[in-house]
């Protein structure tokens, strides 16, 4: 994927550019989200879902490590590594197989990726979301595995 960079001026922004996304993501599709607290990550997410037809209330699974989105056109299975410290950590979970691209039947999403360093070795799609302000951000998708 080549690289695509935007900013968005709102939070509302920020989830219409993914719900826009969505649609080329094809079952297998790992996005490794990466920034600050507070920089939009879930949002992010919540756009992706609904952008697949998820109506699936779109929560950051910081305490659950794992949410799963199952009612759109494919599953999400979104991850939050914050609270993890290395990749046998995830492996100790059975995170492992989510990353299994050839088997995979819906999105993988991993918040927070350099946490667990090592356990992601399949093809990715890196996004960065910087915050620019409270309101403004600056998306960058693409490079990655």
């Amino acid at each position: 994927m080549n690289k695509i960079m935007v900013k968005t001026n709102s939070p509302e922004q920020t989830m219409q550019f993914a719900e826009k996304l969505a649609p080329i993501l094809d079952k297998g599709a790992v996005l490794l989200l990466h920034g600050d607290l507070g920089a939009g990550k879930t949002r992010f997410v919540k756009g992706l879902a609904k952008g697949i037809g998820s109506t699936i209330t779109v929560t950051s699974p910081t305490f659950t490590l794992l949410n799963i989105y199952d009612d759109g056109k494919m599953p999400i299975y979104h991850f939050d590594m914050y609270r993890l410290s290395s990749k046998e950590e995830a492996e100790e979970l059975g995170f492992n197989e989510y990353f299994d691209t050839k088997n995979s039947n819906g999105i993988v999403i991993v918040e927070w990726p350099e946490n667990v360093e090592g356990l992601i070795n399949c093809p990715h799609i890196n996004v960065e979301i910087k915050k620019l302000d409270e309101e403004c951000r600056e998306i960058i998708v693409g490079g990655g595995k």
